[in-house]
């Protein structure tokens, strides 16, 4: 049996393009007969999903679905979920590491690397190939003595490295040269080319840029990835600077607090409807629908509405009979009370808004699964989601017990708990089921099998086609794989 052949994006900042570009290849890739896995040594992100061993970044679980291979744990092992701006609870092969989330960053990184090398190699005596996603950029020459996701990787299994820029942000060339410049010279080697992302224009106004670019460095412009619209969710969740306006759909707006996770989940509901990020009282205007969605630290959103006066606007429309949704940490701060004795996410208990009544307490084994529950039936403003199946993931440390108002299993333990029209669910993904979309909205949308071959088709047709023969290995380099 051979070992996989290992490629790499890198970016020469955050928010290049890494991620979806690294879908676009593992996509085309498939499409090209090969066997393929994404890798992405440590994601730091607050938008994740439930796989085969725990959870791992949504960008991870994205590339596998355009890898059309099954997401597990080793293509993220270590995912990193902002708790404070400080701290973060780090996430190891899927399980919540306590331990190393109490530790200092730059001590744990060689810690780690022994867990990050292992994941790799393991997917490249699986796969064909490997698609390796960096993070942030290579050149952070005060991070490299505790790199473990860019260059370290790259030299550890021999990556053919592309780099890419966002030239939307302007100075693409310095940050290209720039970048190139402080790799040591062992690394540079392993750079194939460069790539222009999110260009808009006429193309020809880039000269003498790339020649002068390829002079310098050596090596070539692989290609002019252009800026175009795409339904596939962001990394830190769906189009968050884009509010979507068309008249006839229904107004639905979320609160969007410091530490709102899992917001890749509203990427189709932003496709059939008008989906408003509320960060502010004075942005509600009159929703059909208002969420509360999931929070890396509830207690702490909820100090964030109490002090914007969020929390008196969403009690002013519950008590108007808007329909008011919460998911997760969502139902958490909808409730009377959010109680963390053992100090997982926040250091003190906090009120909830009071509008469910139930209690919301911390334990130390975190609740990670794929699950699925059925709606039970409901009339009026949630009839549209009476009765349904709903297929999601659940990820949260915090249980929450029914009190007395609105609830038949007073002091148990409950995942759902509806009150007139103010409703409460820990299961994510409700907006990810087609029945659920349909009936909310009635409006078609593009599901996610036909956005990532779109993605791909894109971002493919921009790069050199010699290029990326070159850096594409032949298929017959690597036959007879078992």
């Amino acid at each position: 049996m051979t070992q996989g052949i290992a490629i790499m994006v890198q970016g020469c900042t955050s928010d290049a393009g890494k991620s979806l570009i690294t879908m676009a290849l593992c996509r085309y890739l498939s499409d090209q007969g090969y066997k393929v896995a994404p890798f992405k040594a440590q994601n730091m992100s607050n938008n994740a999903r439930v796989v085969a061993g725990g959870e791992i970044g949504t960008a991870q679980w994205l590339q596998a679905k355009a890898a059309r291979v099954t997401p597990d744990v080793r293509m993220n092992p270590i995912l990193l979920k902002p708790e404070s701006h400080v701290h973060s609870q780090v996430i190891v092969l899927g399980k919540v590491h306590l331990e190393y989330s109490r530790m200092d960053w730059r001590g744990r990184s060689n810690l780690l690397w022994p867990i990050v090398q292992g994941a790799l190699q393991n997917l490249l005596s699986e796969y064909e190939i490997v698609v390796i996603e960096g993070a942030g950029s290579p050149a952070e020459i005060n991070l490299v003595s505790s790199d473990i996701v860019n260059m370290r990787v790259a030299e550890a299994v021999k990556a053919k490295v592309l780099l890419v820029v966002d030239i939307d942000r302007g100075g693409a060339f310095a940050h290209l040269f720039g970048t190139y410049s402080l790799l040591h010279e062992r690394q540079q080697k392993l750079i194939t080319g460069f790539v222009l992302n999110k260009f808009r224009g006429d193309s020809s106004l880039l000269a003498p840029g790339p020649e002068l670019l390829t002079k310098l460095t050596g090596l070539p412009l692989a290609g002019i990835v252009p800026l175009f619209h795409h339904t596939i969710p962001n990394e830190e969740g769906p189009s968050l600077h884009i509010n979507s306006i068309v008249p006839g759909r229904k107004n639905v707006q979320v609160i969007c607090g410091p530490y709102a996770s899992n917001l890749d989940e509203f990427t189709l509901l932003q496709q059939v409807c008008n989906l408003s990020w509320i960060r502010s009282p004075d942005e509600i205007t009159n929703p059909d629908l208002l969420i509360l969605p999931g929070s890396k630290n509830s207690a702490a959103d909820r100090a964030w509405m109490r002090g914007n006066g969020l929390d008196k606007a969403i009690i002013k429309l519950a008590k108007n009979n808007v329909s008011v949704m919460g998911i997760c940490g969502g139902m958490q701060i909808l409730g009377s009370s959010i109680r963390d004795d053992s100090k997982i996410e926040s250091k003190v208990p906090s009120e909830g808004l009071g509008l469910l009544d139930i209690e919301t307490e911390f334990f130390e084994d975190k609740r990670v699964i794929r699950t699925s529950m059925r709606i039970p039936r409901m009339d009026h403003e949630w009839a549209w989601l009476s009765e349904k199946t709903i297929d999601g993931y659940e990820v949260r440390f915090g249980r929450s017990k029914a009190r007395g108002r609105g609830s038949s299993n007073k002091n148990e333990w409950c995942d759902f708990f509806q009150d007139a029209n103010i409703l409460g669910i820990y299961i994510h993904g409700l907006f990810e089921n087609e029945e659920v979309l349909n009936d909310f909205s009635g409006v078609k949308f593009k599901n996610l099998e036909f956005s990532l071959s779109d993605l791909s088709e894109k971002v493919i047709a921009g790069f050199d086609p010699q290029w990326l023969e070159s850096f594409i290995p032949h298929k017959q380099k690597i036959e007879g794989r078992a």
